[in-house]
């Protein structure tokens, strides 16, 4: 196994996606080049959802061609869930796309307004699209432990539903602990025997800090294999279907605690901080990690600087 971790960058899309006030494209593409800026080459930017429901979205297919035509060296995800937002990702230029399925029905009715079955079959045929399309793929397991409405997940459950979608063949599979009420314990078992089951290299981990815990069970995951972390710059995130989901685990502090325990992950940390203060005056309130009051007694605390 490497010893070098990817991290999958969803600030963009669920670090901001909660967020009451609309954030403008432009400083959207700020973000994202500071996001490059940092070494970070792998992006879920936006979302092709309704804007109804989801506002803070509704400038996908904007921000999506902006971000291709930069020509950089980087993977720019875009979340869909149905054939119309494949539809619309396709039309921006998208080349790389993230689907969903959920272990709870319940949070896969208010999510999607469909069950676990529907989504599953939808998610089948949203795969084979893609693989005629020569789009790369990723699906989350949403839900995989704790659901919002229904409590605590069965372990075999969770299981069952990722295995059907690995059967279906993606480029990756997330587990996600989409409110972050998941413990370290429960962690690290489902993901070591989902890695016996499904071999761990294109696993991947979607943790949430709701609950002060996710670098626990970033740990946890770390040990039973998992080398790809989903995270968000400043720990935002949230998400509106789901109630209690507070932010997202933070790019800074699983940056910190892979160079702790020895693995790379080539994120420029300082740089990550210039991004953490300017994010601080676009959503208006102060941001970063569990990290951040050691890194402003080390290194002083920076002024938010504007965007545009």
């Amino acid at each position: 196994m490497s010893e070098a971790l990817k991290i999958y960058e969803v600030g963009p899309r669920d670090g901001l996606q909660n967020e009451a006030s609309l954030i403008s494209t432009p400083d959207k593409m700020l973000l994202l080049d500071g996001l490059i800026a940092a070494g970070l080459r792998h992006i879920e930017l936006t979302s092709f959802v309704h804007p109804k429901a989801v506002p803070q979205m509704a400038d996908a297919d904007q921000l999506m061609r902006a971000a291709i035509d930069k020509q950089v060296p980087a993977r720019f995800v875009g979340l869909v869930f149905n054939e119309r937002g494949y539809d619309r990702a396709i039309a921006a230029g998208c080349r790389s796309m993230a689907f969903g399925v959920s272990v709870s029905e319940t949070f896969s009715q208010k999510n999607t307004h469909r069950t676990t079955e529907e989504g599953i079959r939808t998610t089948r045929a949203l795969l084979e699209r893609a693989k005629r399309d020569g789009v790369w793929t990723r699906v989350y397991i949403m839900a995989a432990w704790v659901c919002p409405f229904e409590g605590p997940m069965s372990p075999l459950q969770a299981i069952a539903t990722a295995e059907k979608v690995w059967e279906m063949g993606t480029d990756e599979l997330a587990i996600a602990d989409t409110i972050g009420h998941a413990h370290p314990i429960e962690v690290g078992r489902l993901m070591e025997e989902l890695g016996r089951r499904l071999g761990m290299d294109r696993l991947a981990v979607h943790l949430h800090d709701t609950q002060a815990i996710g670098l626990a069970n970033a740990t946890t995951a770390l040990q039973a294999g998992v080398r790809i972390f989903d995270t968000s710059v400043g720990g935002l995130g949230g998400c509106p279907f789901a109630p209690g989901a507070a932010g997202n685990l933070a790019t800074e502090d699983l940056v910190y605690l892979a160079f702790k325990m020895g693995f790379g992950t080539g994120v420029d940390f300082e740089a990550l901080w210039q991004i953490v203060y300017q994010l601080e005056s676009m959503v208006g309130r102060r941001a970063g990690g569990r990290i951040r009051a050691w890194w402003d007694s080390v290194c002083g605390a920076e002024p938010a600087v504007a965007f545009g």
